[in-house]
């Protein structure tokens, strides 16, 4: 048809564009509809088994569920997170847990920081020690608690025997005893979760234009200033992210620390997760333990928007 014979039977003439504009939404609603198909595949299982239990387990922590009871469950509102308020027991886990996941978290990022920048140098048989560095991300956590248990095992464990041999004395209990058991929890975690973090920096670190580093050097700027105007900004946002993430990951930490100590001896080992999985699974208290999850993540929830925010000014200042 033409668009004198449109003119014709409409009696008016047609807008400019008007076919195009139309033509162009429907495509955005076929496109729209097929990213959600590809979309779903992925999203179903997060749905089902990330944000359905969260919704279940706050559900849960308003009411006086406890394993074994005949009688229903009921409805408490908030009476288990007043309990929670006055329970030293959980602020003094969650008092742990914060010196783990700090004490873990940030000698980390600091000797994997140095990894990274070495394993980025040009050096022989560097495939072989890149290779090597990963080793302990490829163990899972309950094998690296069991064989870290030997390590500090009191009778017949590697570092005790090292110690008597050096002549520096008899060793100690290292996972039994007051004052040690978490310094060696902290060191195990550090040594468990360094892998991740080099590999992430290293890649920061191999995204960073080499001719940056050679047009300082060629100014006359030594290795330190190098490092710390042209490297450190290129690797800020990825440090910045692994920082975040390590720390979230450690304060939720558990299976390294249950396999290690149980949360002994006396308490000084028991993070907030652990708490929570006690008061559930060894005590029944059901509602009280999702009270505390729910605390838990309101807290990582804070964070990472406290984190977020950061960044997004961050972004603007760019």
């Amino acid at each position: 048809m033409t668009l004198a014979t449109a003119k014709t039977r409409s009696g008016k003439k047609p807008r400019s564009g008007e076919g195009a504009s139309g033509g162009g939404k429907r495509r955005e609603r076929v496109i729209d509809r097929g990213a959600w198909f590809l979309v779903l595949p992925a999203l179903i299982p997060i749905l089902v088994l990330s944000v359905g239990p969260l919704l279940y387990g706050i559900v849960l922590a308003f009411t006086d569920a406890q394993s074994g009871r005949t009688e229903p469950t009921q409805w408490i509102g908030t009476l288990n997170f007043q309990d929670l308020y006055h329970d030293t027991l959980f602020w003094e886990s969650f008092r742990i847990g914060l010196l783990w996941a700090v004490g873990v978290t940030v000698p980390q990022f600091v000797l994997a920081l140095g990894l990274a920048l070495l394993l980025n140098q040009r050096l022989r048989f560097r495939w072989l020690a890149r290779a090597l560095a990963i080793v302990p991300w490829a163990m899972p956590e309950v094998v690296v608690g069991i064989m870290w248990r030997l390590v500090y095992n009191a009778d017949a464990g590697i570092l005790n025997e090292t110690i008597r041999d050096f002549g520096l004395g008899d060793g100690r209990d290292w996972l039994t005893g007051l004052a040690t058991a978490l310094p060696a929890v902290i060191v195990v975690g550090i040594w468990a979760g360094m892998p991740q973090t080099t590999v992430a920096l290293l890649a920061g670190l191999q995204n960073t234009p080499d001719e940056l580093h050679e047009a300082a050097a060629l100014d006359g700027a030594g290795a330190w200033r190098r490092f710390r105007t042209v490297t450190w900004p290129a690797l800020k946002p990825v440090a910045l992210a692994i920082t975040a993430l390590n720390f979230i990951w450690n304060f939720n930490s558990f299976a390294l620390v249950y396999v290690l100590t149980s949360g002994g001896p006396g308490g000084r080992t028991r993070l907030p997760m652990l708490f929570a999985y006690e008061e559930a699974f060894r005590y029944g208290q059901f509602g009280y333990a999702a009270a505390m999850g729910c605390v838990m993540v309101a807290v990582i929830s804070v964070l990472l928007a406290v984190y977020l925010v950061g960044r997004l000014k961050s972004g603007d200042e760019k």
